[in-house]
């Protein structure tokens, strides 16, 4: 066990989900069947008591949202007058959230990406990439003066994590902000996703790139967790501060 930031135990051991993966097929079927209990219809709570820390005061920023699913957030952003990217496995979640906001969009191919496309909406600054987040490189989406990251690293196969990190940290611009919503849980009782992420992982993933710190944790335990085995669920937000 560790002591984490505010005092909390914490297990630094992620149990059997080291081996866990699950496949593109097992999220396609997620949305297909609409067993998507991680969307959140009216925004995440963190995301909007912390948008200032995202933004920090500044307009027309690049913004990114890995394994962004249809998540609300990325229109409010576009509305405020932020361009906005995000990238997607599942097409079907991607024209949900054109169709659910009435947006109207254009599909094109993606040159460099074999069977990839990309959505965008028609005022030009939401644009979504349908295909696998590593297919993405700083070449094809350039870099990003944000990030929100909801329900994208935990969602990526621990053996995959490092891979996730590595690529993320190359899209970010210098000075930017990076928030990520981690869960904490006894990975002994539920197999995951959302994959547990203790601290002591976001600081040897990340550590060596940026300055962290923990902004909040939230209770934020269900009875969908309760479903799961589990007595107790929690939301971890950090803050990775990419200071040139």
């Amino acid at each position: 066990m560790e002591r984490s930031a505010d005092g909390v135990l914490e297990g630094s051991d992620i149990g059997s989900q080291k081996e866990r993966v699950v496949t593109k097929e097992e999220w396609l079927q997620k949305w297909e069947t609409g067993n998507i209990g991680f969307h959140k219809e009216q925004g995440h709570p963190l995301f909007q008591k912390y948008l200032d820390v995202l933004l920090n005061g500044r307009s027309g920023l690049r913004l990114f949202f890995p394994l962004c699913g249809k998540a609300v957030e990325m229109k409010w952003l576009a509305d405020m007058g932020h361009n906005v990217v995000g990238v997607e496995v599942s097409e079907q979640a991607l024209k949900e959230f054109f169709a659910e906001h009435n947006l109207p969009y254009c599909e094109e191919p993606v040159p460099e990406i074999s069977g990839a496309k990309k959505l965008q909406s028609a005022s030009g600054n939401i644009s979504l990439y349908c295909c696998s987040i590593y297919d993405l490189s700083s070449s094809i989406v350039g870099k990003f003066d944000g990030v929100w990251d909801r329900g994208a690293l935990v969602a990526v196969n621990p053996c995959d994590r490092q891979r996730y990190v590595s690529l993320m940290i190359t899209l970010m611009e210098k000075n930017s902000s990076y928030l990520v919503v981690t869960v904490s849980y006894d990975p002994n009782k539920h197999k995951g996703p959302p994959f547990y992420v203790p601290e002591s992982e976001i600081k040897s993933l990340f550590g060596n790139h940026c300055e962290i710190k923990c902004l909040q944790k939230v209770d934020d335990f269900s009875d969908r967790h309760r479903q799961w085995g589990l007595d107790y669920f929690l939301e971890v937000l950090y803050v990775l501060k990419f200071v040139a």
